[in-house]
């Protein structure tokens, strides 16, 4: 009987709601409770259900009211595109390395390893450690934790051959991830409005930085070995650039490492024209065929602004990596860090300087890159196997991904699409390239998918293709 009459007094209700004007104040319980012949629970049960259907608003000590009811149909957000204007053109829709995808899709896109390749014991007992740390409750300094600029700064400088003044612990900068550096070099280097000579292809992430800072991209042409470094010479003359963003070890996204003779002109290069080289060293630790040998290890006149990232080798959830620069460029790109995050979270760097310490870290280096070999001969095989219409143009050293190009004339978002709907997802090439892409290619992350599917991932793309 309860039952019955709270739906009739919300029936009631709901019908006077309806013809009664927004904000109209409701009758009062004591005088719905001699409308109704209901009891007060009874009562107080049905307005509690107009409430949650938002029919009715509650304010205490007023009273209640009806609330003011949108009829429900598609939410028209037309006004932002006046007040937003017109979207930058890469800032506007989330990389296609950034999706989330089906549980059951074979995800080739992304831009990191599987979870089981990472060293999952280290990272959960450095942060159960750090967190019993009073650096769990402290702020951390704007340019980082001390011993943590002395690792990044002495990795650096185990590469540095005699003759070279190594980079101090006060030379790194500890930043929370390499994407947020990039920023801030290409603001305090660059500036807004400046020429940036950048490798084609190159990593996504960087272009859209240069784009947020405001700076114009130059591209330089790079294949398996780099660019050519007449191109570089040209460019600088050219345009009078103050920078140059590089990947010389096993570039994102085609895997390519420069050999010393490019690294060497390069650095020449920058060096007479009184220049930056932006040295991106993403893959450091990555290295399947060959070992890092980073520029900056040889420059130790500021002419290299070296940035190396932890994200891809320890775990995407602790962001910390380090910028090392010398001179007013480190100050600026300090500046810009502290303006933009004041600092990164020392429970993070704290953790991040536990994993890369414990004598567990230098024999997770090792199976990481077993791993990632036999992953990445694993999925050439079955592309040659089951995909033979694409071309892998350069082996790739070290990194994560296969740079594949497909036939000419091909339609590379129409084989992207073909290949989703068959539940394989895949990165477009043309997200690498600050121009009009040089072919059709694909970038296929061989680190980050079950490797039981490469095969039927070949096969997917393989059909795709053929039907093109």
């Amino acid at each position: 009987m309860s039952q019955d009459s709270t739906e009739r007094i919300i029936a009631g209700l709901r019908g006077w709601i309806a013809s009664a004007p927004a904000g109209a104040r409701v009758p009062s319980n004591r005088a719905l409770t001699a409308e109704y012949g209901a009891s007060p629970v009874t009562v107080q049960k049905a307005m509690r259900r107009l409430v949650a259907l938002g029919l009715i608003e509650s304010r205490p000590g007023v009273g209640t009211f009806v609330r003011a009811v949108r009829v429900a149909g598609p939410v028209d957000y037309g006004w932002q595109t006046g007040a937003l204007g017109a979207p930058p053109t890469r800032t506007s829709v989330l990389s296609s390395t950034q999706r989330t995808v089906a549980p059951d899709a074979i995800g080739l896109h992304s831009g990191y390893p599987a979870v089981e390749m990472l060293p999952e014991r280290l990272v959960r007992q450095a942060l159960a450690r750090a967190a019993r740390t009073e650096i769990a409750l402290t702020r951390a300094p704007a340019a980082g934790m001390p011993e943590l600029q002395a690792w990044f700064a002495a990795e650096l400088g185990a590469s540095s051959p005699a003759g070279v003044v190594p980079a101090s612990a006060r030379d790194a900068l500890i930043i929370s991830g390499s994407q947020s550096g990039l920023s801030s070099i290409f603001r305090a280097v660059v500036g807004q409005g400046r020429p940036l000579l950048i490798e084609s292809p190159t990593y996504w992430g960087a272009m859209l930085a240069a784009e947020q800072a405001g700076v114009v991209l130059v591209p330089i042409p790079s294949g398996s070995r780099g660019p050519d470094p007449d191109d570089v010479e040209r460019a600088f003359a050219q345009t009078g650039a103050r920078a140059f963003y590089a990947q010389p070890t096993f570039a994102n996204p085609t895997g390519a490492q420069w050999p010393a003779s490019t690294s060497h002109a390069v650095l020449e290069t920058v060096r007479r024209h009184g220049a930056f080289l932006i040295e991106d060293d993403w893959a450091h630790d990555l290295g399947i065929d060959g070992e890092p040998h980073p520029i900056a290890a040889v420059d130790d006149d500021g002419h290299v602004v070296y940035l190396r990232s932890l994200t891809k080798s320890v775990s995407p959830a602790l962001r910390v990596a380090a910028v090392i620069a010398r001179g007013p460029a480190r100050e600026r790109i300090l500046a810009d860090r502290a303006a933009e995050s004041m600092y990164v979270s020392g429970l993070l760097q704290a953790a991040a300087l536990d994993v890369v310490t414990q004598p567990g870290w230098r024999t997770h280096l090792r199976g990481f890159r077993e791993q990632l070999r036999s992953r990445r001969d694993l999925m050439v095989s079955c592309l040659a196997r089951s995909a033979p219409l694409t071309t892998l143009e350069t082996m790739p050293a070290g990194g994560l991904n296969l740079w594949v190009r497909l036939p000419e004339g091909v339609d590379v978002v129409q084989v992207v699409r073909d290949c989703e709907l068959r539940g394989l997802i895949v990165a477009p090439g043309s997200e690498w390239f600050p121009a009009e892409p040089s072919g059709p290619y694909l970038r296929l992350n061989y680190a980050s998918a079950d490797p039981s599917r490469f095969a039927e991932a070949a096969g997917i793309l393989g059909s795709v293709l053929e039907a093109s």
